[in-house]
């Protein structure tokens, strides 16, 4: 019953921003962790982030610590990934994807995907 649509991608230029959503529906988000998979053309797909049902803990791969961050609008029921001095490497489709908790999100294995959006970082 759960759905995810990711939204808020597009073309940005190297240094630039962009806030991806990840809007629920068919059931609330709050009992979901909720991650964020990357996959880029002719690449294996790779965990971005996770946060917590709770907000209480939230992962960061290496190469967007400090430069993206995860929150959840448990009102609007949508989790945001902000993304900031973006480059070239982080060009890939963007997927959110629910799951019991954030333990396992580096595996790639969750309950629910959403379609994905595309992100493109390009001069």
């Amino acid at each position: 019953q759960l759905r995810l649509v990711e939204s808020g991608g597009g073309l940005v230029q190297p240094g630039g921003s962009l806030r991806l959503s990840c809007a629920g529906s068919g059931r609330t988000l709050e009992y979901y962790a909720i991650a964020w998979v990357r996959q880029a053309p002719g690449k294996e797909r790779e965990a971005v982030s996770c946060v917590t049902h709770n907000a209480q803990d939230t992962y960061y791969r290496d190469s967007v610590k400090g430069r993206f961050t995860v929150s959840r609008d448990y009102a609007q029921n949508t989790v945001y990934l902000q993304m900031n001095s973006l480059t070239p490497e982080d060009t890939a489709v963007y997927y959110c994807a629910a799951d019991l908790g954030c333990k396992g999100y580096e595996r790639g294995s969750f309950l629910t995907w959403g379609q994905g959006t595309q992100v493109t970082v390009s001069s």
